[in-house]
This record gives C-alpha cells, structure tokens and sequence, in this order.
C-alpha cells in the first residue's frame, strides 16, 4: 500500500512542474503583449501631441497673418482662405495683360510692408502663384503662347512688385499654375473671372542644401 502512494507522490511530480513551466510561460507572453501595448499607446499619445502643437502653431501662423493684413482685409481688396492670399485678376491686370493696373499696383503697396514684418519673425517664403480661366488666350492676344506662359508672367510681375515695395528677394517666387486648380466654374463669366487670380501663400523655408554645386 505505501509502495502505491509512493508511486503515485512520485508520478504527480513532473505534472505540478509542468504546470509551473507553463504559467511562467503565459505570464511572460502577458508581460510582453502588456509591454507592447504599451509601447503602441505611447506612439499613439506621441502622435497626437505632436498633431494638437502642428494645428496650433497652423492656427497661431494664420492669426498673425490675419493681424499683419488686417487693413487691407477690411478694405476688401485681398481674401485670406487658409493662410492664402487672393487677389482678383481683374484687380491686377486687363484682360490676357501681365501689365500691372494702377489699382493692382496699390494694393500689392499696401501689403508688401506687412508681408515684409511678418517675414521677419517667421523662418518662411512666399509663393505667389498665377491661375487663369481655361480659355485659350491666343484667341485674343498672341503675345502669350498659352495659359502656362500668362499665369507665370503675372506671377513674376507681383513678384517683382513686392520685392520692388521691401519684400526681400529671397523671400519670395513666382509660381504658374496656369488653368489648373479652379475655385469657381469655367462654364459662366462670374467663376471665370474668380479663377483669373494670383494667390500670395507663405510657406516653410526649405533648407539648406549641404551639396556643393554641380562643376565645383
């Protein structure tokens, strides 16, 4: 009878060990899907911090902008929809002209001082682009081969304009973007006249580059 119980004491053993092992094993397989958990939460919660410091230093960028420009945004002869600024075509040139108007003139006057101040606290460039509507300007004016060429040449005159008023050349350029990008139909007159536009955007920097140039 007691050579039974030793047998049996003796064969329960390897199981209770067993079972150890395997605990130990679910208790480090918990331990390290805890650890990855929460290693997952920590980029999630770093991800989102970095997005709320992104919207507001966006919308701070936005406010200064709005106070730099202040009068002639009351004056309504700028927009500013998302950090862009609007002027209409037909505030800046005639009809398939990339001459300025004397209005046009004036109003790059009244802002070039401000977009200068504003530059000055902030590591940015301006990009002014040219849009047109989609109609073929050589239909009545063959001094431009097309839209492209008509968008870029009115970019280059603001740009000129601007830096002609104080805005540091190397702070801003031109951009075409020809008929691309309408904000208004080009089925009627009245979105036509919407897309016949030059846009005054700030943008970051871009950095230097650290490459010696080609030939050197």
């Amino acid at each position: 009878m007691s050579d039974e119980l030793e047998i049996e004491g003796e064969a329960g053993v390897p199981i209770w060990a067993a079972f150890g092992d395997l605990m130990s094993v679910l208790l480090g397989a918990f331990v390290l899907i805890l650890v990855g958990v929460i290693g997952v939460q920590l980029q999630l919660s770093h991800r989102l911090d970095e997005e709320v410091r992104q919207r507001q230093a966006e919308q701070k960028r936005r406010t200064t902008l709005e106070q730099a420009l202040a009068a002639p945004l009351a004056a309504g002869r700028v927009t500013l929809v998302d950090g862009r600024i609007g002027i209409r075509g037909s505030v800046l040139f005639a009809l398939n002209s990339d001459q300025l108007q004397p209005e046009g003139q004036e109003v790059l006057k009244s802002i070039a001082g401000p977009l200068s101040e504003y530059l000055k606290s902030r590591d940015e460039i301006l990009m002014v682009s040219g849009f047109t509507d989609d109609r073929q300007v050589h239909d009545g004016n063959r001094h431009f081969t097309d839209n492209w060429e008509l968008s870029a040449e009115r970019a280059l005159t603001v740009t000129r304009a601007l830096v002609a008023e104080g805005v540091p050349a190397s702070s801003v350029f031109a951009a075409a973007f020809g008929a691309e990008q309408p904000v208004g139909s080009n089925a009627s007159e009245e979105g036509r006249a919407m897309n016949r536009r030059v846009e005054i955007a700030p943008i970051p920097r871009p950095p230097k580059s650290t490459k010696p140039p080609h030939g050197s």
